[in-house]
């Protein structure tokens, strides 16, 4: 239960970060949440192909999701096909 709760908090926070990357065009999707405690994301738009993607993600997006949700271990970009 308390994974589907953290989940739920996960997905909160990015949906409050989504505005400021669409800003620039770019989005993410939230994929998973592991057992270890990994989000799992796939960046897309201009996300998907912007080389500071890896600093937006670690400096922004990971340190926003480990603030509000501290049990979070880190936030990774998965490479999704669609």
């Amino acid at each position: 239960m308390e994974k589907l709760i953290i989940e739920n908090k996960v997905r909160n926070v990015l949906d409050q970060i989504r505005p400021y990357l669409q800003q620039d065009g770019g989005d993410l999707e939230f994929v998973e949440l592991t057992d270890e405690y990994v989000v799992n994301v796939n960046l897309v738009g201009a996300c998907g192909s912007c080389p500071f993607s890896t600093m937006t993600l670690k400096n922004g997006v990971e340190q926003a999701v480990k603030k509000a949700v501290p049990e979070i271990v880190s936030v990774e970009a998965v490479n999704l096909m669609h």
